[in-house]
């Protein structure tokens, strides 16, 4: 049976191999095709993201990790230069009639799935795992995804409704950056 839930310290192995597995300096031209990630956590970096509970993490019926969501404060990210880049731009943003800032909004990626279950409703449930928790204390989560990830891109607008709201280049890249409505389910009922 499939089980998805807020992640412990004894899951930072499996983040670690699924990441592996997944991220874009790891993959040929091909397998980017199918999505990727690009943000490599250290084992140190996943502990603090699990004290702060902000790591949720799907096992297959074996227990093997086969998805994993990052999720936490921009004081967490700010580690990480686009991330500070992102909040840069804040001032310029609103979603829907709010405008965006770091008090009430939060990062929510990257979110990984292993290959052998996409497409499978994980996306879904992992998401819906981490909206409940996270819901408590933000009304918008935030994200980038690099615009040649067009499978990403279009997991998170179709699949889960996640709408664009900015469009920005850093580090040779161009990302698109979206927001959702935390109050907003994304199971079907």
């Amino acid at each position: 049976m499939i089980k998805t839930c807020i992640g412990n310290t004894s899951d930072i192995k499996g983040v670690l191999s699924l990441q592996a597995k997944n991220l874009y300096s790891n993959l040929t031209l091909q397998e980017r095709e199918f999505g990727f990630v690009t943000t490599p956590f250290t084992p140190a970096q996943i502990e603090e993201i699990i004290r702060q509970n902000g790591i949720f993490i799907t096992k297959n019926e074996e227990k093997t990790i086969v998805a994993y969501a990052f999720a936490g404060s921009w004081e967490y990210f700010k580690q990480w230069d686009i991330f500070n880049f992102m909040v840069s731009r804040f001032p310029k943003l609103s979603f829907g009639e709010r405008k965006i800032s770091t008090k009430n909004s939060f990062q929510y990626g990257p979110v990984c799935i292993d290959k052998a279950y996409r497409g499978k409703g994980l996306l879904n449930l992992i998401f819906e795992e981490m909206r409940i928790e996270f819901s408590k204390k933000y009304p918008i989560s935030i994200t980038f995804i690099n615009k040649v990830n067009v499978i990403s891109e279009k997991a998170h607008t179709k699949k889960l409704g996640w709408e664009i709201i900015d469009e920005f280049d850093f580090n040779n890249n161009t990302y698109l950056g979206l927001a959702f409505d935390m109050q907003k389910s994304v199971l079907k009922k």
